[in-house]
């Protein structure tokens, strides 16, 4: 019952998140009417033309905003698994929609300077699609992993208490990347392929209005990219933990390798090609699909 309660608030917050444009629309309407009888200054800000911003910086928002995804998202996987944690089976309703908002917020820091792309697996396909300069792919994903190293790593300061007492090494390598439900990598593979295959593709579509100078998560809006990631973990979660983002699974396994965690296991860097592999070849075969569709439009 409880699970169901957090999905009623999430869609009610974000229902009145969707509608507050159309109300300042209406508000921006009556002003400008009463504007047109009286004359205005001009706006400075508005007549000083906007600076272009650099490489550099938007490879700093892209770690940013991978670090602010990483240690919300990890961050309620261990709170849910851990011992001793408040949060502690909460399920994987509760795990789905935090991932979902952790991204909102990754893309609400972003999004405005890099496009907020936060997944080297779409910066590919952006590159692939033609919608991203191949020359930033490296910088942008060299980026997105120090994030997602850097937000596993918070991860553990936060909850190093929990991490002291919980017994299960599996328990602590879950909360910092995925793992398979049941271990076969053909389809773990495939699993990873058609999750990203699916984020990528609709990414696309849903930024072919051309509004924006970036094109990414940033492009569509922080909350559809929250439901976005909360369907896709709901609907094909279940198998590998839908990665579907090589710097969410790498950089925060790379982060367990690193830390000092007590009685830690295996980092299992047997499965860790899959949810780097996978999402690649689903952004790519997204961009390919993509371009194969508009050219029969």
């Amino acid at each position: 019952m409880r699970q169901f309660t957090f999905i009623i608030l999430f869609m009610l917050v974000s229902s009145l998140l969707l509608a507050s444009p159309l109300l300042a629309a209406d508000s921006s309407s009556i002003q400008a009417q009463v504007s047109q009888q009286a004359p205005v200054a001009p706006d400075i800000d508005k007549v000083v033309e906007k600076k272009e911003v650099s490489l550099f910086i938007k490879c700093v928002f892209e770690a940013v905003g991978t670090f602010i995804l990483i240690l919300l998202g990890c961050g309620v996987v261990a709170c849910v698994l851990l011992e001793k944690s408040k949060g502690a089976g909460g399920g994987w309703i509760t795990i789905t929609l935090a991932w979902g908002l952790a991204v909102m917020c990754g893309v609400l820091v972003a999004g405005p300077y890099s496009g907020a792309h936060l997944n080297p697996a779409l910066s590919v396909g952006l590159a692939v699609a033609g919608k991203f300069p191949w020359a930033f792919v490296v910088p942008y994903i060299i980026a997105q992993m120090i994030g997602g190293i850097l937000g596993g790593v918070a991860v553990y300061v936060f909850y190093k208490d929990h991490f002291d007492v919980t017994e299960d090494k599996g328990i602590k390598l879950g909360v910092f990347c995925t793992s398979p439900a049941i271990r076969n990598y053909r389809r773990n593979l495939v699993c990873e392929v058609l999750g990203t295959f699916v984020l990528v593709l609709v990414i696309l579509f849903m930024s072919e209005s051309g509004n924006t100078p970036e094109v990414g998560l940033g492009s569509i809006g922080a909350i559809p990219v929250a439901f976005l990631i909360v369907v896709i973990g709901m609907s094909l979660g279940g198998t590998t933990g839908y990665a579907i983002n090589p710097a969410r699974d790498l950089g925060p396994r790379i982060a367990h390798a690193i830390c000092p965690i007590k009685d830690k296991g295996s980092n299992d860097w047997e499965y860790s090609w899959v949810p780097i592999i996978g999402p690649m070849l689903g952004a790519i075969t997204a961009a390919i699909v993509y371009w194969i569709i508009i050219g029969i439009m």
